[in-house]
């Protein structure tokens, strides 16, 4: 009988200490007071000028929706706040997953939004996988993301093959005449180059440009003369460049030194930010980039955007309408889901459309995907000129004089 007597109360207390359980966590959803949302961004290292207008984007977004009272979550029955803690990715795919994970492990974030460019974003990616937590992602390679089926992520960004055809409708749209004849493409040996470098190279074939010269280089060099050297050489008039921002604003300074004169210089990557017009000064000048938003996009909220951010640093920018609108989106979709629980916030990004971002209508594909528009500009007096997608008497690409007569 006391047998018996010890087992039902240890029961008895198994019961109790569950019930403490049940009603711990019904306390603690009750008592959730924020939305915290993390984000690894490459606040130092070569991306650096990059992850500083995503940071500025993210901030904003977050200071909006927080004026309007937060975010409403129905499972709390209340709107929440949203707390932004970011972590520097210091532009290196193994310190992207280290802030990644300490967001997730220290900082206690209940999702995460996208780190920068391919290199960090596809690593933070299959972290998210490992810890289970939700993803909204851009800029990285959308057909990489799709072939590693990630569950836990999702991708907008521009189609890779649209990436590398954009130099080259901006080639075409010059008067044969004037057209450059001797196209050179440089790419860095990382990821990106690796992977985004055959896309530029079947565009070529596509669109009738043949290379006079094809190199690779290492990131981070400092001295980038014999490059320079081998272009002049082979008498090279124009370049597609994909760099990072600081690697763009060696190659071109030192291209200037060596009196390497290119009619035309379209740089991937490197040249998005307002720090590579800062360093260059004047040099900026007829230097094209891609990029994916511009102040005079008919998006909602584009120029308010536009114009703050201009009022801050003077210059405009071509990404953080990106940046903005996928905030927007994530958003959004907590609402929709009703719940912070991490898949079910990501099954309400998939298959749906987010209608009226600073970046249009925005429609997820089953797999995860959604794609943008590609864009290109020229920088002129720090400003950028929307070049594509081409506009009746919009902006016309206007051709590099030598450095001697600039």
């Amino acid at each position: 009988m006391r047998l018996k007597s010890s087992y039902n109360w240890v029961w008895i207390l198994i019961l109790i200490f569950a019930g403490c359980l049940v009603v711990s966590g019904n306390v603690q959803a009750k008592e959730k007071q924020e939305i915290v949302i993390g984000a690894p961004i490459p606040l130092t290292g070569p991306f650096a000028a990059l992850g500083k207008e995503q940071k500025w984007a993210y901030k904003q977004a977050v200071k909006d929706i927080n004026k309007k009272g937060g975010i409403f979550v129905k499972e709390y029955g209340k709107k929440l706040p949203v707390k932004l803690v970011i972590a520097d990715a210091e532009s290196n795919p193994g310190k992207a997953v280290a802030a990644f994970e300490k967001l997730v492990k220290v900082n206690k974030v209940d999702l995460m939004l996208s780190s920068q460019v391919l290199p960090m974003v596809l690593p933070t990616a299959a972290a998210a996988e490992k810890l289970k937590i939700y993803y909204h992602t851009t800029t990285c390679s959308l057909m990489m993301f799709r072939k590693a089926n990630f569950k836990y992520s999702t991708l907008y960004f521009v189609e890779d093959d649209q990436i590398a055809d954009s130099p080259y409708l901006v080639l075409n749209s010059i008067p044969e005449n004037k057209r450059p004849k001797k196209l050179a493409f440089l790419a860095e040996e990382g990821a990106d180059g690796k992977i985004f470098g055959p896309f530029f190279r079947n565009a070529a074939k596509k669109f009738g440009y043949k290379f006079a010269a094809d190199e690779a280089y290492t990131s981070g060099s400092k001295d980038f003369s014999s490059l320079i050297l081998k272009l002049k050489g082979k008498g090279a008039d124009s370049a597609i460049i994909l760099a990072s921002p600081s690697d763009m604003i060696s190659i071109l300074r030192q291209a200037k030194e060596l009196d390497l004169n290119l009619k035309y210089t379209h740089g991937m990557k490197g040249a998005w930010g307002i720090e590579f017009s800062n360093a260059m000064g004047p040099d900026a000048n007829y230097v094209l980039t891609d990029g994916f938003w511009n102040v005079d996009m008919p998006y909602p909220y584009t120029k308010e955007l536009g114009q703050m951010y201009k009022k801050e640093f003077g210059k405009h920018s071509v990404f953080i309408g990106l940046f903005y609108a996928l905030s927007q989106t994530l958003f959004e979709a907590i609402e929709n889901a009703g719940t912070l629980d991490d898949l079910k916030v990501r099954d309400a990004v998939v298959g749906h459309e987010f209608k009226g971002t600073t970046m249009g209508d925005i429609k997820y594909k089953a797999d995860g995907t959604a794609s943008v528009p590609p864009a290109a500009f020229q920088w002129w007096n720090g400003e950028l000129k929307q070049v594509l997608p081409f506009i009746q008497g919009s902006w016309k690409v206007r051709l590099a004089p030598a450095w001697e007569k600039r």
